[in-house]
């Protein structure tokens, strides 16, 4: 399975294919012959002439529970819309734990564990064969969308997940974005759609969390001209633009969202990459003081984060006790090197929260994926990197203390 089949069954990049570098403009440089050639903006790396000190963080601080990763994917779905609840495997767990030992990550929550007899395979293989070091999620089954009675389906659904052993709840940006009123035709099915009430009430009646992810960056909601700061990106992203047909604006998709956290106090609710908003943190915050059922995750969101250091150390600050650790983890992610699964990955998100290093890059990438920009760290003080790295996620998830302290 390539890196294209992956994305379009998990929602973080649905639908996506890497095309060719097709438009991307070029301009001359000068050979050491002194001969003007073009180079495309492709083959631009540029390297920093700074001289400023580089911390290397190989190993976290405290142990780590990664609340984002995504270790098994739909084996089909259709215009974003997984259909069956078999399950495609991405990550041995031998292999995950090896990194996880060397990095000290003492946890992996696999938010794409599916549902029905997929969801109980995910969890036989990874959460019973290796106990506290992976925790699963399941999804909505979107396939029984138009059965009678499909809202009492879903919230008994919910209930056997529980049983199977299933952690929380993982919304994809599939409802508000992809989901249809025929499943994958018709008209967009809204997030705050009553029919899934009685969802969200099971999940706060079983005290499951819910992981929501229901936007993308702003940028891409608006055109891919000159003055979209992740032109690169969506030039080789095309299908991840979400600017124009029927779809709803990021504003639209965040007052749909607050009005099910209105609805369904009692319902915790985990919003990813930095509440869908990292780039607004005074937007992300207004919401957070408003609804005290709402924690974040800063998945693939260190790139946003780091370029507003100040802002985001506030931030941290103020919301230690909900700002949970998360990275967006994928094995064999390669199209997308700022969630890919390894060492590196890992060390850039520790020197982000325990050094006060300046313009570093965000993703192990010869070109910064998400944006050409370079990032500083935050230097968390001891007490908030605790809650960050393992504490509010023990909190959300229901761990015993011991999962946490007990290392290998």
């Amino acid at each position: 399975m390539n890196r294209r089949q992956l994305l379009s069954t998990t929602g973080f990049g649905l639908m996506a294919g890497a095309v060719a570098r097709a438009g991307v403009s070029t301009t001359s440089m000068t050979t050491e012959e002194g001969r003007s050639t073009a180079l495309s903006l492709s083959d631009y790396e540029p390297r920093s002439m700074l001289q400023v000190p580089e911390t290397h963080v190989p190993r976290a601080r405290f142990p780590v529970v990664d609340i984002h990763t995504h270790l098994s994917v739909s084996a089909r779905s259709k215009a974003g819309v997984e259909l069956a609840p078999d399950r495609e495997y991405l990550g041995k767990p031998e292999d995950l734990l090896a990194v996880m030992d060397q990095k000290n990550v003492r946890s992996m929550v696999n938010l794409t564990g599916g549902y029905g007899a997929g969801l109980a395979e995910t969890v036989r293989r990874y959460d019973q064969a290796f106990r506290d070091r992976f925790y699963t999620f399941t999804e909505p089954a979107y396939s029984m969308f138009l059965e009678a009675g499909y809202p009492k389906i879903q919230a008994e659904a919910i209930e056997q997940a529980h049983k199977d052993g299933a952690r929380g709840l993982k919304i994809l940006k599939t409802l508000g974005l992809y989901l249809r009123e025929n499943i994958t035709s018709g008209t967009l099915v809204k997030i705050d759609d009553p029919r899934f009430d009685p969802m969200w009430e099971a999940c706060g009646q079983l005290n499951m969390p819910v992981a929501i992810h229901i936007s993308d960056p702003i940028a891409f909601f608006t055109p891919t001209d000159r003055f979209n700061e992740r032109y690169e990106e969506l030039s080789n992203h095309p299908d991840w633009s979400f600017y124009g047909h029927d779809f709803p604006s990021n504003a639209e998709l965040i007052e749909a969202r607050n009005r099910v956290f209105a609805r369904h106090p009692k319902t915790r609710f985990i919003v990813l990459h930095v509440g869908n908003f990292a780039e607004n943190l005074a937007n992300v915050s207004e919401n957070m003081d408003r609804f005290d059922n709402m924690a974040v995750d800063i998945a693939a969101r260190i790139g946003e984060l780091g370029r507003q250091p100040r802002a985001a150390r506030a931030f941290f600050d103020k919301y230690q006790d909900r700002v949970l650790f998360g990275t967006d983890a994928t094995p064999h992610g390669d199209e997308s090197p700022q969630q890919v699964f390894n060492e590196k990955l890992y060390e850039i998100y520790f020197r982000f929260l325990e050094t006060d290093d300046e313009c570093f890059d965000y993703a192990p990438a010869k070109i910064p994926p998400q944006g050409r920009w370079r990032i500083s760290g935050i230097d968390l003080p001891e007490s908030v990197l605790r809650k960050v790295y393992n504490g509010n996620a023990a909190r959300e998830l229901h761990l015993a203390d011991r999962r946490i302290q007990d290392l290998p």
